[in-house]
């Protein structure tokens, strides 16, 4: 997969430190993914939550974290639309961001 706006990523780690390993080892193993469908995602992150409007919201560093992707299967691009903790997650409407 392509993931676009690494640096959200990258940004978001600078800041929480403690969350950097965990979305390196998410983003190393989405860009080597081959997700097809959603099923694809549900077989390898089970706690994954699959959303409308083709949104995914992973669970990072033990749901200390959420990230929030919208993903064009049909292209194999990734965007990161949203990377916060359970309480700025709560603010958001996952489904449009």
């Amino acid at each position: 997969m392509r993931i676009v706006a690494i640096s959200t990523l990258s940004q978001f780690w600078t800041r929480h430190r403690d969350a950097e390993e965990a979305l390196r080892v998410w983003y190393a193993e989405a860009k080597h993914a081959q997700w097809r469908n959603p099923q694809d995602i549900r077989d390898r992150y089970h706690s994954a939550d699959i959303l409308p409007a083709n949104r995914v919201v992973f669970n990072i560093k033990g749901n200390q974290y959420r990230l929030v992707v919208k993903i064009h299967y049909n292209t194999g691009v990734v965007y990161i639309r949203f990377i916060g903790a359970h309480a700025e997650y709560d603010r958001i409407d996952a489904e449009r961001i």
